[in-house]
């Protein structure tokens, strides 16, 4: 990268992934690294500034996790939030002592040094979000404390001739008030960023880069048709044209008519300098999905039998020494990064089989998050129906659908979820929505319809409003919305005769099932 850069060194925190993204909106490129990462490998990377998250557990602890006094000496601005305030204070001198009363969710914070360069712009008083059970109750020698709240004397604190700051509250997270101002001054401010992180530079580059990757050989693109995969196979196909086939392997965990969706766009009568192949492979997934029920598991079957595919199609076009991914920032980091815990493994990077037999995989958005995704779908053309499309996961229905996976649970699903969608879309209800769909659950209830005893599936549908997919909150749909569609689904999709609404924020769900 010759971008100007902000490191994130990951200490368990759950908000990694939103720490690296509020960096971002400020127009600047930033990694989340984990904590082992090597003082000589941060300093290669030339970093502006650097950033150490949250984590679970005690600096004094016995094997907590720590890092070298030189991180501080280094001259390059150091933030630290929460587990990385009480780690900053701890290493340089300070003293971190459980606390007697702990503080979790919103707390209001009162600014004490109003000229911090931290706060610049930010109310004395406002709304913070904390979630700790330690306190820092020394400073470190040639430090201020700069806010406090009721409970926690120390709830930032700076060495600004040394450029060492640090909020014990978690700024990265929306319920902060002006946290995104203080991550702003942070970056721009103290770390002296201009913003060079652009989406057109960021499409240049990887044109280029690809081009001289490649060259005259051939790629296969794992095409989903969802908005990730589809911005890989357009950056491909203005990389190296007709050396890339684009190869959509319906494994029949598709939403409702969502194949000849995909065709329509990317076939023979699209816009696209690409080939395009459609594989029918349903019987295969469905007969090795048989009688499996764990989450994970599932994951990697899929994953694996997405890759065998992929290479018998890639055997029938010829020599093919590359395979595209529209594999994203989130992927990697939720499939697990050092010691952080792994969400859930998504099927193009924990999911991957050991063996893959191409001679490199080639993952052009893996440094993005999903708005920056939609950005590049944007400035590449791509029609703004495809580029909003609802977000789909790799295993498809198989992680919509809670325990074993079978046709007729497919087309309970595909229906539902069609339902769903349809009078999500007829009422307007679907414009601050980050997604949302039917899922099947396993459990069956005993219901009546006409003068007869059923004993059929629930479904959950669910829907969320979502700036980047890291954190969620369940969408309040009108009523008689959720009134309508549940209705339909009753009446309209055999097998069920239960609708339920899940009404889960993420955390501590995930936004899927599985």
């Amino acid at each position: 990268m010759t971008n100007e850069n902000v490191i994130v060194l990951d200490f368990g925190g759950q908000y990694n992934q939103l720490i690296a993204r509020r960096v971002r909106e400020c127009s600047v490129y930033c990694e989340v690294h984990p904590y082992t990462m090597k003082l000589d490998e941060i300093k290669a990377k030339n970093p502006k500034g650097i950033i150490l998250t949250g984590g679970p557990n005690s600096v004094y602890g016995e094997g907590a996790l720590t890092y070298d006094r030189a991180l501080f000496e280094m001259g390059v601005p150091v933030l630290g939030i929460c587990y990385g305030s009480q780690l900053m204070a701890h290493v340089l001198g300070g003293r971190v002592e459980h606390a007697e009363v702990s503080e979790y969710g919103k707390t209001e914070v009162n600014v004490t040094k109003a000229d911090s360069a931290l706060f610049g712009g930010v109310p004395q008083k406002s709304i913070c979000w904390m979630s700790h059970t330690d306190r820092i109750t020394r400073v470190p020698e040639g430090f201020t404390v700069t806010a406090e709240t009721k409970n926690c004397p120390v709830a930032a604190m700076e060495n600004a001739e040394k450029k060492l700051y640090a909020t014990q509250f978690h700024p990265e997270v929306m319920h902060t008030e002006h946290g995104a101002a203080m991550i702003k001054n942070f970056v721009m401010n103290v770390c002296g960023c201009a913003g060079d992180w652009q989406m057109g530079s960021f499409i240049e580059r990887t044109v280029k880069s690809l081009k001289e990757k490649i060259g005259d050989g051939k790629a296969l693109c794992a095409l989903s048709g969802g908005v990730d995969s589809s911005v890989a196979a357009v950056l491909l196909s203005k990389a190296i044209g007709k050396n890339l086939t684009c190869v959509f392997v319906d494994h029949g965990l598709l939403r409702k008519n969502e194949g000849d969706e995909v065709a329509a766009v990317f076939g023979e009568d699209g816009p696209y300098d690409l080939n395009f192949v459609r594989v029918d492979a349903s019987e295969r997934f469905y007969e090795k999905l048989k009688g499996v029920t764990e989450p994970e598991k599932k994951r990697k079957i899929i994953g694996e039998e997405f890759i065998r595919v992929f290479e018998a199609e890639a055997k029938k076009i010829g020599k093919v020494d590359y395979l595209v991914q529209g594999t994203i920032y989130p992927d990697v980091i939720e499939s697990g990064l050092g010691k952080s815990a792994v969400i859930k493994s998504h099927h193009n990077v924990g999911g991957l089989p050991d063996y893959v037999d191409f001679r490199e995989i080639v993952e052009p958005l893996r440094l993005l998050f999903k708005d920056e995704v939609r950005e590049v779908g944007r400035r590449l053309g791509i029609p703004e129906k495809l580029v909003r499309r609802q977000p789909f996961p790799g295993p498809g229905l198989g992680i919509r659908i809670i325990g074993e996976v079978t046709p007729d649970k497919v087309k309970i699903v595909q229906d539902a979820d069609a339902i769903y969608r349809e009078e999500i879309a007829k009422a307007g209800a679907d414009k601050d929505l980050g997604q949302y769909f039917a899922a099947l659950t396993n459990m069956r209830s005993v219901g009546v319809m006409g003068d007869g005893r059923t004993y059929d599936y629930a479904i959950a549908l669910r829907a969320v409003m979502t700036a980047d997919f890291m954190t969620a909150e369940s969408a309040r749909l009108p009523w008689d919305v959720l009134q309508r569609a549940a209705n339909r689904i009753v009446n309209e999709v055999k097998g069920v005769n239960r609708v339920l609404y899940d009404c889960t924020s993420k955390p501590p769900a995930t936004i899927e099932f599985e």
